[in-house]
């Protein structure tokens, strides 16, 4: 029989984001042969979120749990209230944020698994003093075939 992952609440791999999100690995991709990852992310009140981007070669899925998360595309806005699926095909670009005053939590799917890495790489740079720029995020983003959707401003 295949061993099965249970990841309860208080487990999982931490990773503190930039300012005040974080992140929840639930699923690094290691227990599907890295076709899917999961985490759950915690956007506190009033967050801007990353640059708009796009990502090509993966699908990232957001599904509202709690709180309002503001989901922009391109020129367009949607907020989304718990129980809201949003997903982002490669190509698409896309930002997201908190724009109540509650905290607000995601839990997000990257297929494949490749962005779980993209956010230890991410909390690395963060912990070394290196500062959040569209400048320092250029190369950690081409790691991971995301670049910049710069014809849309977030």
């Amino acid at each position: 029989m295949a061993p099965v992952s249970i990841v309860r609440p208080g487990e999982g791999e931490l990773i503190a984001g930039n300012g005040p999100s974080q992140i929840r690995i639930l699923e690094d991709g290691s227990n599907t042969g890295h076709r899917l990852g999961i985490g759950e992310i915690t956007l506190s009140p009033h967050t801007p979120g990353p640059i708009q981007h796009r990502h090509a070669q993966h699908d990232e899925g957001f599904y509202v749990l709690s709180g309002t998360v503001r989901f922009t595309v391109g020129s367009d806005d949607y907020d989304a209230g718990p129980g809201t699926w949003v997903i982002v095909p490669p190509g698409a670009p896309h930002t997201f944020a908190n724009p109540g005053d509650e905290p607000a939590v995601i839990l997000s799917t990257f297929t494949p698994d490749l962005y779980v890495q993209y956010f230890r790489d991410l909390k690395q740079m963060v912990e070394s003093g290196r500062p959040v720029t569209p400048e320092t995020m250029t190369p950690l983003w081409q790691k991971y075939a995301t670049e910049i959707s710069s014809e849309f401003k977030s």
